[in-house]
């Protein structure tokens, strides 16, 4: 039987109200965070999932979902201190990160908060470069580009996100979640994330750095390996960039075999 899915909020930093579902108990504590524009509902069947052994949280970043907008400093660090609060919040000891797409970088930034917390960071359809980055240039065209049409924009970005023959279904309801995030939002965290260099963080990272990735887009697994030695990486074939929707029960079987081998 799964356990009751609890609704609760927490301070950021700078005041901002984080909102986030936990689920369970149990170590290690298991943080979900979701990507981009999304939001926790990403996460829903891994809270349902693993509540039965372990303790799950899936927050809503700033912007994101329920949790607040009002913030002056964006970026990817302010969000990884944003899951250092919520984990702080709950008195979590002994965690795994899990995140998808920008949620990934994040987990790294989060990790580095919580040295003596965080046992690994699993990427989920992302890390398949550490060595990109996004110059003020290309920020600005892609903030510009959301904050004129969000709509066609969000679109568009959706249909890259899965392979052609992926169920419609499952576009329409990833569109539909994320149409919730607000086009300022969208144009504010889309332009923090120039400059911003992965491998500066996860050269710094002390605890190991796996992924489970889709082959969309490729992995470029030696080269992430230049930058973090023990990088290692599960690919699910045919799969997009949200494999908890399209094939969840597999995803979830390598959730828990990641989560096994980091505790050997």
């Amino acid at each position: 039987m799964n356990s009751a899915i609890e609704r609760k909020t927490c301070a950021a930093a700078d005041g901002v109200t984080i909102v986030y579902s936990t689920a369970g108990v149990g170590e290690p504590t298991l943080v979900f965070i979701h990507g981009g524009l999304a939001n926790r509902s990403f996460w829903d069947g891994e809270l349902n999932a693993f509540a039965t052994r372990h303790q799950v949280i899936a927050p809503d970043l700033p912007g994101h979902g329920e949790s607040g907008v009002n913030r002056k400093k964006w970026g990817i660090p302010e969000f990884g201190a944003d899951i250092c609060s919520v984990i702080k919040t709950e008195g979590a000891k002994r965690v795994v990160l899990f995140g998808n797409s920008l949620g990934g970088p994040v987990a790294i930034e989060a990790a580095l908060l919580l040295p003596d917390r965080v046992l690994g960071v699993v990427g989920v359809d992302t890390f398949q470069s550490l060595t990109y980055t996004m110059t003020a240039e290309d920020a600005h065209k892609l903030a510009d580009t959301f904050r004129s049409d969000y709509g066609t924009s969000l679109r568009q970005m959706v249909k890259q996100l899965f392979h052609s023959d992926a169920d419609p279904t499952l576009l329409a309801d990833a569109e539909r979640r994320m149409a919730c995030t607000a086009p300022e939002v969208a144009y504010s965290m889309f332009l923090s994330l120039a400059g911003y260099d992965p491998s500066q963080s996860a050269r710094r990272l002390n605890v190991p750095l796996r992924a489970i990735n889709g082959d969309l887009y490729p992995t470029d697994v030696e080269g992430v390996r230049k930058v973090k030695p023990d990088f290692d990486v599960v690919i699910m074939k045919h799969m997009g960039h949200y494999p908890m929707l399209e094939r969840a029960e597999e995803f979830d079987r390598h959730v828990a075999e990641v989560v096994r081998a980091l505790l050997h």
